[in-house]
């Protein structure tokens, strides 16, 4: 019996629905990105990571944000595709990013 009675053209039903998680689960990626956030908060005020304070803080940032996108928006329960599509747009948005940061400060030829 297809999920919910819902089926594609043709009357092929839909693959059963996964559990999304529950209220624990969600109580328990908050804690999560908390302790993320608190982390770069701390890092801020490590001067021996001065240096390294750019590259860790978008880290940990990306982090956060595919937690976010994979639980509360759901994506992580979708069609792989649609991960697949989410880690490309993600893996251009990095690239796109080290590459402007190495030709604004001078790394990168031009």
């Amino acid at each position: 019996m297809a999920a919910h009675g819902v089926t594609h053209a043709g009357g092929v039903p839909h693959a059963e629905e996964h559990a999304h998680p529950g209220p624990e689960q969600y109580v328990k990626i908050a804690v999560i990105l908390t302790a993320i956030t608190a982390l770069e908060v701390a890092i801020y005020y490590v001067e021996a990571l001065r240096p390294l304070i750019g590259p860790i803080l978008i880290t940990l940032s990306v982090v956060k944000f595919c937690i976010v996108v994979m639980y509360y928006m759901h994506l992580k329960f979708d069609h792989p595709l649609f991960r697949a599509m989410f880690m490309f747009g993600m893996a251009t948005a990095i690239f796109t990013i080290i590459v402007f940061i190495g030709l604004f400060h001078g790394l990168l030829p031009v």
